[in-house]
């Protein structure tokens, strides 16, 4: 028998990647329920929903130095408001405008594939363009769900959300582990 063992920097760095991608999921979902049903909360829940990127900006500032942080920031940032952009046209009806939003929202996860396989040669570009390409279709149903008053497939939603977004979670620290040698 044989044992494999993790470093506790490598586990800080697991449990750090899988927290921020955690919360990504949570206050995404809760800030399409304040924008769909339009609660006293929606302007609390969309701050805290997009101080994500900057949570992900201090860990990846460690990494990969201030200005690459920041470019990840930046495109982070614009997936989040490109998708309350998006969930706001839905639930107004507004198909068209809903078409030329998921357009931007796509192009911008195929931007976050490039710019993670850019950084690290241990980020393969189509591996993280299907694993956000997944993410984007899962917030879109959650989305329709919910406008559509469907709470219980909206939640089976969630739960399978959650599940890839910990994948990618792992896909990050898996990365940065072997790029940066840490055992």
């Amino acid at each position: 028998m044989s044992c494999t063992f993790i470093s506790e920097t490598a586990l800080n760095i697991s449990n750090t990647f899988r927290l921020l991608w955690e919360q990504h999921g949570t206050w995404t979902r809760i800030t399409i329920n304040s924008l769909v049903f339009n609660t006293p909360d929606k302007q609390a829940n969309t701050d805290r929903l997009l101080r994500n990127p900057e949570d992900f900006e201090n860990v990846f500032v460690k990494f990969y130095g201030p200005q690459l942080a920041n470019q990840f920031n930046v495109l982070l940032t614009e997936h989040l408001v490109l998708a309350a952009d998006l969930v706001n046209a839905a639930a107004a009806g507004n198909n068209q405008q809903v078409s030329q939003i998921r357009k931007r929202w796509f192009r911008n996860a195929v931007e976050i594939a490039r710019f993670l396989s850019q950084i690290n040669p241990f980020n393969n570009f189509g591996e993280w363009k299907e694993m956000l390409f997944e993410h984007l279709r899962l917030v879109e149903q959650e989305a329709i769900d919910l406008i559509n008053s469907n709470f219980t497939t909206s939640t089976n939603t969630y739960d399978i959300m959650e599940e890839q977004i910990l994948i990618m979670a792992d896909l990050m620290t898996r990365g940065i582990l072997q790029q940066f040698c840490i055992i």
